[in-house]
């Protein structure tokens, strides 16, 4: 008999209209749509056609409402909502869903005096508090949509999302808090983005923080002060009643790297988010409803947050926890299993380079041990992990800990997603599979069995295939381009905001409409498990924050002694990869005899790697960088072959120099090949000896 699992992905292939409109009966519809799915033949301003579906298209909903309103209209007021977790001020908050409700609707209320309508955009740049949670409630409340980014985005990088998304306004915080290195302030951040940026923002709403104050906002036109604002809402009345939208409609805006550095605007449409997040947390991480509490230690600048923080846990009216603060040095590498005792967690899900930086710090286990040994883990019935490849090895190490302390049958659970479907597209299901009539399926079934390496059997909604580079489907076991039939499930994106030109070209062209282009590579195995072996194209993944190799590129190249640079992945024991880059001097700026070393100068690594930490971000800082002439491959017509790179650093980092490497017969001279391969072991010879 097939597993429940199996069987409901069959289902929502075979027929979605009957699968989806079931589990949307779940939902309150402002206006019921009439099915679940249509599609159409879209026509480009190209001229170029291609498929396209849509959700629910008749249906109107209010998100907001469905996550606030409808919980306490039902009696579940005093029901824990959100749980902040701020080890970082020594603080620890709860918000019941009434409490919620007050302060969803006064904030939406001065959004609306603000000058927020339907369909406006709103940037969030927020750390993670409360009020980032409240806000992008309350700008869904107006049917207005929200555009995260992760607060700590260089001003640079908040620029190229305001140019891209043209909000109404930023609501934003005066400080963001890193852990042991204290406040932050966000003012030059913002203020540099804004000044930097070709379109202005009419507002800029602070949220002023005890730890660091946004003093005399006066600097920049338009800023207000968000309690104060609340505070005279309240004090005059001033509410705001969920304004429905078409299930078309967009709820958010989440900006993802390109591969020319120029972020991609993935937009979310209401309906189909609220349908297939309502099944997701339920079925996949055994979410199901008041008294369940979900710890998603990720951060709402990433679609992790926006989903298992934010919007699914309170679409079933569940417990979220809202943690500020990192696995390790806040203070210690215990205080996810503290969170996890303190609140009863049910479900815990991070990134894989998290739990190595915890087991880096904690390599015997002391802290989950000491936790375990008193109960304090029973509560959990799994550990999820995604964002990144997770290697056996992790799987393996904790499984055993759960294993020992947690809830009895507690997985370790590998799944696969990114910010274009918006929830896990492969994974295993830990409350069974839910039935055609939304409910949990009648017989207890136990999870499908974990294959450590593996994401798991696809997801309700995804068709998954491997094909060849021509499109073709290859055998099982085959490694291959991963791609998806559409329709996508109902929580994927259908375009990107404004640039249904660059939807098609970067997702659908490749294989002439007929797959959607995931960008990852790898295989089914017999059981039908997916396993993602790599990117298929130049994004690097640092500790599951994926960055544009073109985007680092364009940092690096402001340096006025570098003249070229190409980036690629360096392999990272506890992060992933690290960017590592080749840069070929400016002339005139350094000698021109092949002498040059090819370790750059303390001061010249430190000056670039300081371009990219203001431009990007200090997550994307380099973990290496490599100079020299006549390194860099390309091809006839003048692509870098940043692959050929990235097979000769890997190889270098496990001390191999002369293996062979794969150049397409397009490289322009093969010798600049050897060059790298020899500048690479001088760098890695060099680096070895120095730790010696």
């Amino acid at each position: 008999m097939l597993h429940p699992q199996l069987s409901a992905h069959q289902h929502s292939l075979r027929d979605p209209n009957t699968f989806w409109s079931s589990h949307a009966d779940r939902l309150h519809w402002h206006h019921k749509p009439s099915r679940a799915l249509t599609r159409q033949t879209k026509t480009l301003s190209s001229g170029v056609q291609h498929e396209h579906w849509s959700w629910f298209p008749d249906g109107e909903i209010s998100t907001t409402y469905n996550c606030v309103d409808r919980h306490v209209h039902n009696g579940q007021g005093d029901q824990v909502a959100i749980i902040w977790e701020s080890p970082v001020t020594h603080t620890t908050e709860k918000y019941t869903y009434r409490q919620l409700l007050d302060e969803v609707e006064v904030l939406a209320g001065v959004l609306r005096e603000e000058g927020v309508r339907r369909g406006d955009v709103v940037i969030i740049y927020m750390p993670m508090i409360p009020a980032a949670l409240i806000a992008a409630l309350a700008i869904t409340r107006l049917g207005a949509i929200h555009a995260a980014v992760f607060g700590g985005f260089a001003a640079q990088s908040l620029a190229q999302r305001i140019e891209a998304a043209r909000p109404r306004a930023i609501m934003t915080a005066s400080c963001g808090i890193e852990g042991a290195k204290g406040p932050i302030s966000y003012r030059p951040l913002v203020e540099g983005a804004v000044e930097a940026s070709r379109f202005k923002p009419s507002k800029v709403i602070v949220w002023q923080r005890d730890q660091l104050r946004w003093n005399n906002p006066d600097k920049l036109g338009g800023q207000r002060n968000w309690q104060r604002l609340v505070k005279s809402a309240r004090m005059r009345g001033i509410r705001a009643e969920p304004v429905p939208v078409k299930s078309t409609d967009a709820l958010y805006i989440i900006y993802t790297s390109g591969t020319t550095g120029l972020p991609k605007g993935v937009l979310r449409e209401a309906g189909g988010h609220a349908v297939g997040l309502e099944l997701s947390i339920q079925s996949m991480f055994g979410i199901k409803g008041p008294g369940d509490v979900m710890f998603c230690a990720s951060d709402i600048g990433w679609v992790v947050g926006h989903s298992y923080i934010l919007y699914a846990p309170l679409l079933v009216g569940a417990t979220t926890v809202l943690f500020e603060g990192k696995p390790i040095g806040t203070p210690d590498a215990g205080v996810f299993w503290r969170i996890v005792e303190a609140h009863r967690v049910n479900a815990l899900f991070t990134a894989p380079t998290a739990m190595r930086a915890i087991r880096k710090d904690d390599p015997n286990d002391r802290f989950v041990e000491e936790v375990g040994k008193r109960g304090g883990l029973q509560s959990l019935r799994a550990l999820f992990l995604a964002g990144e490849r997770s290697e056996p090895s992790i799987i393996q190490t904790y499984q055993g800990l759960l294993g020992k302390y947690a809830a009895p049958g507690a997985l370790v659970i590998d799944n696969w997603w990114s910010s274009e479907s918006g929830s896990p597209i492969s994974g295993l299901a830990l409350n069974g599979a839910a039935s055609v009539t939304g409910k949990p399926s009648p017989r207890a079934a136990q999870p499908l069995a974990v294959r450590p390496g593996s994401a798991g059997p696809p997801m309700p909604g995804f068709d998954v295939r491997i094909v060849d580079d021509d499109g073709v489907e290859v055998p099982q076991g085959t490694m291959g381009n991963i791609v998806m039939a559409p329709p996508l499930a109902p929580t994927a994106f259908t375009s990107l905001f404004q640039d249904e030109e660059r939807f098609y070209a970067g997702y659908m062209k490749r294989f002439t409409g007929k797959w959607v282009d995931t960008g990852d590579a790898g295989m089914i195995d017999d059981a039908g498990y997916v396993h993602i072996m790599s990117r298929s194209d130049d994004i690097i993944n640092v500790a599951a924050h994926r960055f544009s190799t073109g985007a680092i590129e364009q940092a690096i190249l402001s340096h006025p002694a570098v003249g070229e640079a190409s980036v690629v992945g360096l392999p990272d024991s506890l992060k992933g990869f690290l960017p590592f880059a080749f840069i070929q001097p400016r002339p005139g700026t350094s000698p021109q005899e092949t002498s040059l070393p090819a370790t750059p100068t303390p001061q010249l690594f430190a000056e670039v790697n300081a371009l990219v930490r203001e431009q990007i971000g200090a997550i994307a800082s380099l973990g290496g960088m490599i100079q020299g002439r006549g390194m860099i491959p390309k091809t006839r017509s003048g692509k870098t072959l940043r692959r050929v790179l990235r097979q000769l650093v890997e190889q270098a980092a496990r001390g191999e120099y002369q293996a062979s490497v794969s150049v397409p017969p397009t490289v322009e001279d093969l010798e600049v090949v050897e060059v790298a391969r020899r500048r690479i072991r001088e760098y890695f010879e060099r680096k070895g000896k120095a730790k010696l």
